[in-house]
């Protein structure tokens, strides 16, 4: 009958014979985790900026609505504190919406900073470990050819 070959032995000569840096391994794990580290306290702190530009438009809404119902005694003062609410909001909307508008283009210019040089790292660290594989590979072959 015919005997199964055994390719656990050969499968481990194999991987013997390649050496396998775990070190860059881990380092880019950990410039992978320090990268993601960077980018949420970019978008935790635009959270922030944002939360707290919408709480102060809301506060100034609701006093000028305040504001507004109160109960006037000529007919006519309900039409204008209903056109000076709306003009107030347009003005209001306008000066948020920019507010708004400053910390999205903030974080879209620290984002691409960020990413910018975290591709530059990476392509270093790359670099490296290529060529540390290559010696390493090299080195393997010359004493596989010495045998």
């Amino acid at each position: 009958m015919a005997k199964t070959q055994d390719f656990t032995a050969m499968m481990k000569d194999m991987m013997g014979a390649f050496p396998v840096d775990t070190k860059s391994m881990e380092d880019a794990f950990k410039t992978q985790a320090s990268l993601n580290e960077k980018l949420a306290g970019l978008a935790l702190t635009a959270a922030e900026k944002s939360t707290e530009i919408s709480t102060k438009w809301t506060k100034e809404t609701l006093s000028k609505m305040i504001e507004m119902s109160k109960a006037k005694s000529d007919p006519a003062d309900y039409a204008k504190a209903m056109t000076d609410f709306a003009s107030t909001q347009a003005e209001a909307a306008a000066e948020h919406m920019a507010a708004f508008a400053e910390v999205a283009k903030k974080m879209q210019m620290d984002t691409v900073e960020l990413l910018m040089a975290a591709g530059k790292d990476m392509t270093e660290e790359a670099t490296a470990a290529v060529q540390k594989a290559a010696k390493d590979a090299t080195t393997v072959a010359k004493k596989a050819a010495a045998k």
